[in-house]
């Protein structure tokens, strides 16, 4: 989850589509594509944990911020799983 918030910072969307699993992986992911882009600010990690051998949830909530607006939260619950010593996330509940 942290290295998908540091993509999501860094501007890393071939990072973000080689790490979303192929089932429900996007077929173009643009990153550049919002203007203006979003500002990152922070990241907490709520609670995570192992629902199976090969699979996790997270629950997080992401700040961003849009050109000068007011700063956005994100809040969502999200699905990972394990594929040959790699986690790959699956999708996610907005809550």
């Amino acid at each position: 989850m942290r290295s998908r918030y540091s993509a999501y910072a860094l501007g890393l969307g071939q990072y973000l589509l080689d790490s979303w699993h192929a089932s429900t992986r996007p077929v173009e992911f643009d990153l550049d594509a919002a203007d203006p882009p979003a500002t990152w600010l922070g990241l907490s990690v709520k609670r995570h944990q192992r629902t199976s051998a090969d699979t996790a949830e997270v629950e997080f909530i992401a700040r961003y911020r849009v050109g000068g607006g007011s700063a956005v939260r994100l809040h969502e619950r999200s699905r990972f799983q394990l594929v040959h010593g790699h986690w790959f996330y699956l999708d996610g509940q907005h809550l």
